[in-house]
């Protein structure tokens, strides 16, 4: 039986994106990768063939010899892209050395195509709407590691063969998310604050604009990157058509919450307008949207609400604190 590998299968891309073949391919068999830093078990579906293990320091050997693997999704990622000046080790070590081991075993095993979620983070300030074409220009750590990371995996595909598809998704939410996060996942961090009765945090202005992509309508094509010849070496931005300053999206939360007050905070180092094209998505992938934002708040805070009650992340200690905002001082 043809397998399908999926890392970070613990969190939203990757449990949603397990679920939808587990559903929709029942030729193949799905399994898992997670050390469970940012996801949780509760996430998988039960006919996952789940491992618990880190990319970046464990043996993935095993996983890749004794099976027929034919794709690999490669999700796990930290993307905590304004924490990660602040723990570039980290960074560089949960992005880039686990994306090597990857694709060293995707080569040896001679893996059918490996699709990669890059970011948005990797064109930096540009000019957008941002086009797969621009010459990316990343801004932080996180950005940097996934961009080295899209130029590994284009080497080893004219060195070695391998064939891949890059995808630089946006700021996709939903069901499953991670909403314990302090550093990261916006919409979620603000239904945590709901949650807990505290008010939405806003860095700066919040005019910061960015496009937002419901976890439902990316699934499929997800798969269409995998599955299809025209696909094959291709690197296609993902999601939203329609870009929302984070005070317009806040507003738009309030409403499904049933009101909730902004709190700003201090400007941090981050691209004030990140949205793209999304026209290769759609011809390519068959992408579009057809979950509204207030739609997909609604069914996420419906979820949000059922939650059980979960130690918020916070780290112990960052790597560095020179520079550190107020916010995420201890």
């Amino acid at each position: 039986m043809k397998s399908i590998v999926i890392t970070g299968v613990a969190g939203l891309l990757g449990s949603r994106l397990a679920d939808w073949l587990i559903e929709h391919k029942t030729e193949y068999k799905v399994i898992g990768i997670d050390n469970l830093m940012g996801g949780y078990l509760s996430n998988v579906n039960p006919k996952v063939d789940f491992h618990q293990l880190d990319l970046a320091t464990d043996d993935l050997e095993s996983i890749f010899s004794e099976n027929e693997i034919e794709y690999v999704y490669h999700f796990a990622a930290y993307a905590a892209e304004g924490l990660s000046p602040f723990i570039r080790k980290f960074n560089y070590q949960n992005n880039l050395i686990a994306t090597a081991n990857i694709i060293n075993n995707c080569i040896k095993y001679n893996v059918g195509r490996l699709v990669f979620t890059s970011s948005m983070a990797t064109y930096g300030v540009g000019n957008p709407p941002f086009d797969e074409d621009d010459q990316p220009a990343p801004i932080d750590p996180y950005g940097i590691a996934k961009y080295a990371c899209e130029m590994d995996i284009k080497v080893a595909g004219e060195q070695h063969g391998l064939d891949w598809c890059i995808i630089r998704p946006h700021n996709v939410y939903g069901i499953n998310q991670n909403i314990w996060d302090r550093y990261r996942n916006v919409l979620g961090i603000w239904m945590y604050q709901k949650l807990n009765n505290e008010p939405f945090s806003l860095f700066g202005t919040g005019e910061q604009k960015r496009a937002f992509s419901y976890i439902d309508d990316i699934l499929q094509p997800l798969w269409i990157a995998a599955s299809s010849t025209e696909t094959s070496k291709q690197i296609i931005n993902l999601g939203g058509t329609k870009e929302y300053s984070l005070k317009e999206a806040a507003e738009t939360l309030a409403e499904v919450v049933g009101g909730h007050s902004i709190k700003h905070f201090e400007a941090r180092h981050e691209v004030k307008f990140a949205f793209a094209t999304y026209k290769k998505s759609q011809d390519l992938l068959n992408y579009s949207d057809h979950i509204p934002l207030k739609d997909g708040l609604s069914r996420m805070w419906d979820w949000a609400q059922k939650q059980p009650h979960r130690d918020r992340f916070t780290w112990e200690k960052y790597e560095l604190d020179e520079g550190m905002y107020s916010f995420w001082k201890k």
